[in-house]
């Protein structure tokens, strides 16, 4: 672990690690959380605590681990506070608590990299192909709202309302807790490859019309 570290190279290597790996930390979290909302927030408070306690503890020897557990953890905390107006939350909280999450070692390579398993999640047929594409854009390329809403041509609002909408169906029909057998993962991740072609096109293509 580093320790002594100013502020500002804390906020420029949170920075880095947010570029690179918060899309790899928030499939975790919506892996152990079962919610995008809730993974997303407990990604944000991830960070936010880590811009407060890096300066002074040190950088930990595996950051992403570590944003991993304090996310999770925050979500717990979260849970069980909103418990005092929906008694659910509480027996939710309890059933994350009480699963274990082994603390990953300082090898990164052991990390389960969860990317896949939202890939499929946000690929699912369920969802109708304009769903699909939204969700994946945001959820796993990082996109923002209004740079989805440009390339589908449509209304950030209008947009926001459908990536809504398409969480909303995979949280009821528990979309994320299924994932493919290992034998059709060639298959699956084929036809996922071509959804992110499609989905970069149709991303990419009215930027370069406004030129």
């Amino acid at each position: 672990m580093t320790t002594n570290l100013s502020s500002e190279r804390v906020r420029q290597r949170v920075d880095a690690i947010y570029r690179q790996e918060s899309r790899r930390i928030f499939a975790t979290l919506v892996r152990l959380l079962g919610d995008f909302d809730l993974a997303e927030d407990a990604l944000h408070e991830g960070f936010r605590v880590a811009m407060e306690q890096w300066p002074r503890h040190g950088i930990p020897a595996n950051p992403r681990a570590w944003l991993v557990s304090t996310g999770r953890f925050k979500a717990i905390d979260a849970l069980r506070r909103r418990a005092r107006f929906d008694a659910s939350l509480g027996a939710l909280a309890d059933q994350f608590e009480a699963t274990a999450v082994p603390y990953p070692s300082e090898n990164d390579d052991e990390i389960t990299d969860d990317r896949l398993r939202l890939i499929f999640t946000c690929c699912h047929p369920v969802l109708s192909a304009d769903a699909r594409v939204a969700l994946t854009l945001r959820e796993i390329c990082g996109l923002t709202t209004e740079a989805i809403a440009s390339a589908f041509l449509t209304t950030p609002a209008t947009l926001a309302q459908r990536i809504v909408r398409a969480k909303a169906k995979i949280r009821e029909a528990q979309i994320h807790t299924k994932y493919p057998h290992p034998m059709s993962c060639r298959i699956d991740w084929k036809r996922c490859s071509r959804w992110f072609t499609w989905c970069l096109t149709r991303a990419i293509t009215p930027h370069r019309a406004k030129r």
